[in-house]
């Protein structure tokens, strides 16, 4: 058996996003295991629904021996610092260095880290890895659903294999697939063909959802194209928030049969530009979602409103206060935001107590065009320590450590209450309130603050889920970001304008 150096790098840079990721953000993980190296990657991951947990228990059972390099993740923002980068690669590719002779690489990646000094975060990383083990050791990653591959990444790995599910519950599985291709190079000693292409739109992360139309088809048209071909497959919708020229939706895979690949590629490409129209989803102003959602909300069945554009997972700081004003503003019943993330008002809320009233300036710290902070009385219902494991299909295992949470009930609108947190991370598992003693599908109104990952584990109490365009910097619309420098021509939303330098 021979020896696997395990490694993980993941950040997904919004550069519109109003902070950037230093070395603290990936000490402190934003819900993910934090920064970890050499031999302590392996308990800091153990039973999370990682990819590299995926894939460190598939190599493991093959009899591998595993040398642990460098482990990193940190809430999605703009750019990762000069200093994060170098500190963590360095470490990476230093332990790397050590462990050789190595006979096999697995990364797990995000695939659209943009860095202050670098475009492509980990097309350079994996630059600097193959310069390390050279071009005989196999050298492969895994890759978020949202990645902008590009041309170096694809240059530089020898195969990527992205996730199927958004939601994502499937980041193990995925990080176990690529490491049984690793396996297959590492039993026959060759690499396999692989094939690429781009597609010439954008679309906002809302429309990229594989429980719904177009993606739910065009996963299952992948798996079909794999079974006739043989072929690895992957169809990255991209993370329509990166302002450099290879952002965007691409569509690649692995075999061993060089014309049987193309073909597969080139037939799920066209499967996805037929799609085009059928990416565009209805999107709901603050007023409208709540309006609706006092209509159609009951205990037991509530409408979950996606407060979309200040998603943490999309480098929102998840303290805006646009869809809070609405529900109060409406004087809604029944109704829970979460959630919140304001460190200031959460210690204020522990020194009072429980049962105490403040004013608080809550919330619009970020300041994001638009927004600003909530002005107003609430009532400390509950206090929490923020130390808890989620449950839920995505976030199954995780360890979240979210510093000191309340739950306050809003004076002037006595049935709204917001959850708040002093460590961002969004709202995709029910655990995040249960901590707070609440049961959220006995609610009305949940105001999520989050994308799409809410719906794995609120989807199946929900009436019906509604997207909202409250302010935030993660925009649904991606014609709408000031774009510099992507490259000429690509559509700017479904069907939208291209964009013209």
């Amino acid at each position: 058996m021979g020896t696997i150096a395990i490694g993980g790098f993941q950040h997904e840079t919004n550069t519109f996003a109003p902070a950037r990721a230093d070395y603290a953000q990936f000490e402190a993980g934003g819900g993910w295991p934090g920064v970890a190296y050499g031999e302590r990657i392996f308990p800091a991951l153990e039973g999370a629904n990682i990819p590299a947990q995926g894939a460190i228990e598939t190599l493991a059972r093959a009899g591998h021996r595993l040398v642990g390099t460098a482990w990193a993740a940190a809430s999605p923002s703009a750019h990762v610092t000069r200093d994060a980068y170098e500190r963590i690669a360095g470490e990476l590719l230093a332990r790397l260095a050590a462990a050789m002779p190595v006979d096999g690489v697995y990364l797990d990646l995000h695939g659209a880290m943009v860095a202050e000094h670098c475009d492509d975060g980990e097309g350079e990383l994996l630059r600097r890895v193959r310069a390390v083990i050279g071009e005989r050791v196999p050298l492969v990653a895994s890759l978020d659903l949202h990645g902008n591959v590009t041309r170096a990444m694809l240059a530089h790995a020898d195969a990527l294999v992205g996730y199927r599910t958004y939601p994502h519950t499937d980041m193990a599985a995925t990080g176990a697939r690529a490491a049984r291709l690793l396996l297959a190079m590492l039993a026959g000693g060759e690499r396999p063909a692989k094939a690429y292409a781009t597609l010439d739109f954008l679309t906002g992360l809302q429309s990229q959802c594989t429980s719904i139309e177009p993606c739910r088809s065009l996963y299952a048209e992948l798996e079909r194209l794999e079974r006739a071909s043989g072929a690895t497959l992957s169809f990255m919708p991209g993370f329509p928030m990166a302002d450099f020229e290879e952002c965007g939706m691409t569509v690649f895979g692995y075999g061993g049969d060089r014309g049987a690949v193309e073909q597969a590629v080139a037939r799920l490409r066209a499967a996805v530009a037929e799609a085009e129209p059928d990416f565009a989803t209805e999107l709901y102003s603050p007023e409208h979602a709540v309006a609706r959602a006092i209509a159609r909300g009951e205990p037991g069945r509530p409408v979950v409103i996606a407060d979309t554009q200040d998603n943490p997972g999309a480098g929102g700081a998840g303290d805006t206060t646009g869809m809070l004003a609405a529900l109060v503003r409406a004087r809604a019943d029944g109704a829970l935001l979460g959630l919140l993330i304001d460190a200031e008002a959460a210690r204020r809320a522990h020194e009072a107590g429980e049962g105490a009233t403040l004013a608080l300036s809550l919330g619009g710290r970020s300041r994001v065009p638009g927004d600003s902070p909530f002005e107003g009385e609430f009532s400390v219902e509950r206090l929490a320590d923020g130390r808890f494991t989620c449950t839920g299909p995505m976030f199954r295992g995780f360890r979240m450590q979210l510093g000191p949470m309340a739950l306050l009930r809003c004076r002037a609108a006595p049935g709204v209450r917001v959850a708040v947190a002093s460590r961002k991370v969004q709202a995709a598992d029910r655990e995040m309130f249960r901590h707070l003693g609440i049961e959220p599908e006995r609610e009305r109104i949940l105001v999520l603050k989050s994308s799409v990952h809410f719906r794995a584990d609120f989807e199946p109490i929900a009436k019906e889920v509604l997207v909202a365009t409250a302010p935030g910097p993660a925009l649904a619309d991606p014609a709408q970001f000031p774009w510099k420098r992507l490259r000429k021509g690509l559509r700017l939303r479904p069907l939208g304008p291209a964009f013209a330098p």
